[in-house]
This record gives C-alpha cells, structure tokens and sequence, in this order.
C-alpha cells in the first residue's frame, strides 16, 4: 500500500521503517526539516534498537522516504497516518494543537483529490478526537467523512527500547472506525502481524491507550507497595510478587476486570483491610492499596444513587449473597444497599434460591441478623411472581436462573449490576450500573 505518516518522532519514525519494511511505500512528513533530511539520508530520527538498519534498509531500497510537502505526499498515499504529539498541558489536559492542524492541512489536500483516502490516527488522544479531526477535513476539503475520506483510530502500544520488537509483535491491533470499508482497509495493512485484529467503535480505541497505561502505572504503584511493606517485614518482595505473576487463572486474567457492581464476601474486605493494618502498624504510607476500599464504596453509593429516585415503587432485588452460587452474605453489596433501602422506607422484595433462613449458621447468620434483623419477611420464594409484581428490577449477582427469567420480562425497569444479555436490555427501561 501507499501511506503517508504525519509526525516523524518516536511513533511515526517506528512506524515509517516497520511499514517498509513489510513492503509498503511509505512517506514521512514533517514540519522538522532536520528530520526530513535525516530519513531522505537514510538514517533514523530516534534512538532505538534495530530502527537504524531498518530506516537504512527500506531508504535502499526505495520504500520510505520524507517530505515537508503535504499535498505530494496526500497525493501520492491511500493511507495518512497521524502520528503527531499530544503533549499534556501544565493543568494535565492534552494539547491537541498539533493534531487538529494536521486536520486542517490534511483537509486542504484532499480538496483537490478524488480517491478514497483513510486517515488513521495512530497518536494517543482523547475520546472524540477523531470525531472532530473529521469535521475539520470536511471544512477545509469541501468532501464527505465515511464517503470520500474515513476516520480510524488505530492505538500504537509500542514501548521505548523495544519498539520495533513490539510493532512487529503486538498482542493485538485495535482499530475503531465507523466505516467498514476504512476498517477493512486498515485491518489488511496489519494481516502479516500476530495477535487479533480488533474491529471497534472509535471512542472505545481512542480511550484504551489511557486505559493500558494507568494500568501499567497501578500495576508498578501496587508492586512498589508491597515491595515497601516487604522490606519493612524482612520479605523478599521480589519472591512475592514473583510467585503472584505465576497465577495466570486469577491474578493475571480477565477474571476480575469486569466492570459491574462492588466486591464482597468473607475475603476479599477483610484480607484488604488486614494488609492495610499491617502497613499502618508498620508506619508504610501506601495510598493505592488504602484506596481500594474506597473505591468499592463509591460503587455501592452509585448503585443507591440510581435507586433512591424508585420511592414508593416496588423494588425487586435479585440476589442478596455476595455472589452467584453461594450463600454467603458476609459484607454482600447486596445487604448494603437492601439495608440503607429498608432503613429509607423503600419497598423492597428479595430473592435468593442459596438463601435458606433456617440453614444459615455461624458468623453468616450472625452478621445478617445485625444488618437486616426481620430479613425472612422480605424474602419471597416465587422468582416469577416477584419479577411480574413488582416495579423495579434489581439484578445484583450473576445467578443463570435470573437470566432465564428476565428474558421474557418486557417494560419493567432494571436495574443491572452483572450486565444482562442482549434481548433482556432491548426490551425493557435498563440502566447499567457503569456501562
């Protein structure tokens, strides 16, 4: 194929030889004249293993070249990649100066063009950047987004010192667009890659790079904490967190990254609460970890937030243990908010097939009779009879038994904290509790 690349930093000079490299003829453009001089003598604009040799060898042989003019290189391409900055400002906005002028120049060239031209920005912006990058080229080119030109966002994740290795080695190539025939386009410059190709609405590519490099700055926060509590305690905290990289089944998983409601049981509070004693008693300041609790209460305050405005209605909660397939109620979501509900004077209704009054033992007995005393009169055994009665649907663990149920429930509203299918969604007033 024919691209251009707009930016020949770090992303854009990676991306100019690696493109080459997999045969493609690429134009680099930039307003750095220096730059520009530094590709068309076949040398690279970045320091970074690998990227030398691949710059010089796709110079060799004709593949990449640079330019300041845009218009020659617009014409000359199918594909613009935007590789640009997008420093942040002294307030920690994105300055998105660089990108929206590119819009500007790219829209003036395509004035006079008549193919079909995709523009891919490849640079880390907000959610709606490529929405507006497309109006701008509308403006200025006189032409239609998703009929002559289309807008993608296609994320890098490429890191300093092992760029090239991972251009060419990606878990995955995320592309999000809402032209199938841009996204298509797109998805054959990368088919030679590993890793899946991923089709996506656009904001949803445009936030993830923010989304991976929180993480990787929580991941290294989180790390570091335990590594302060370890040495306090004379632990090898490299053995520790060594041993919690090999659990791929639920520390390094999909497992708990699913948005929805907030944790519970018998663990998770109290073990979280017992690391955070230890570093207090140790005098080890650790602000993530002490956090997280936190945020589980902002997520039990959101779910009585969308509740507290049913008053008066009928209010059905499905599931009161803390998760499917058991009964246990210890620190459950679900008793906090049928507690702060009930105390409130609301009307509620609760099924749960793992709850047995009679059978309940032990601390779990003894820590229900203290939240809810009366629990048994708002128990109801009828799943069918309690959906149908009542005004308000309140899905709150993930039993299957719900599902099958909620299926054939039209115009209630529901108020979803594991995310229901599909058809569930559609045919009712539903509210996600954060989707």
């Amino acid at each position: 194929m024919r691209i251009s690349i707009f930016g020949l930093g770090y992303v854009g000079c990676v991306s100019l030889g690696c493109l080459a490299k997999n045969g493609h003829n690429v134009i680099g453009v930039d307003v750095n004249i220096d730059k520009i001089n530094q590709i068309n003598s076949g040398k690279a604009t970045i320091i970074e293993a690998e990227i030398e040799d691949i710059i010089e060898e796709g110079f060799k042989a004709g593949k990449l070249s640079a330019t300041t003019d845009i218009v020659y290189a617009i014409e000359n391409s199918e594909i613009s990649i935007v590789a640009v900055g997008t420093p942040s400002t002294e307030k920690g906005h994105l300055n998105l100066d660089y990108i929206f002028k590119v819009a500007e120049n790219i829209g003036a060239a395509l004035k006079d063009k008549n193919e079909y031209h995709v523009i891919a920005i490849r640079s880390t912006v907000l959610p709606g950047t490529c929405e507006k990058f497309a109006r701008i080229v509308e403006e200025k080119s006189g032409k239609k987004s998703d009929v002559d030109f289309a807008l993608v966002d296609n994320p890098e994740f490429l890191r300093e010192g092992t760029a090239v290795r991972d251009y060419f080695n990606p878990p995955l190539t995320l592309i999000g667009g809402t032209s199938e025939k841009a996204t298509s386009i797109m998805a054959k410059l990368y088919e030679n890659l590993p890793g899946e190709i991923i089709i996506a609405d656009t904001k949803v590519a445009e936030i993830m790079k923010y989304v991976n490099n929180t993480y990787h700055a929580l991941k290294i926060s989180f790390a570091n904490e335990v590594g302060n509590i370890c040495q306090s305690l004379g632990i090898d905290s490299l053995k520790v967190m060594d041993i919690f990289s090999k659990d791929k089944e639920l520390n390094i998983s999909p497992y708990y990254f699913k948005p929805g409601f907030a944790y519970g049981g018998s663990c998770l509070p109290k073990d979280l609460k017992g690391l955070q004693t230890l570093a207090h008693d140790l005098y080890v300041d650790v602000p993530v970890i002490s956090s997280i609790d936190k945020t589980n209460q902002i997520q039990l305050n959101r779910a009585i937030s969308l509740l507290s405005k049913y008053f008066g209605k009928k209010i059905a909660v499905l599931g009161l243990s803390f998760k499917a397939g058991t009964d246990d109620l210890r620190n459950s979501p679900s008793v906090d908010i049928v507690e702060t509900l009930i105390g409130k004077g609301f009307d509620i209704s609760i099924y749960d097939a793992n709850i047995q009054m009679a059978q309940l033992t032990g601390k779990n007995k003894d820590y229900i009779e203290k939240r809810i005393p009366h629990l048994s009169s708002y128990m109801v055994e009828n799943l069918e009879n309690l959906v149908h009665n009542s005004d308000i649907i309140v899905v709150a663990n993930n039993e299957k038994e719900f599902k099958e149920v909620l299926v054939s429930v039209k115009g209630k509203v529901i108020i979803d904290m594991v995310r229901l299918p599909k058809d569930v969604r559609v045919k009712n007033q539903y509210i996600g509790i954060n989707w």
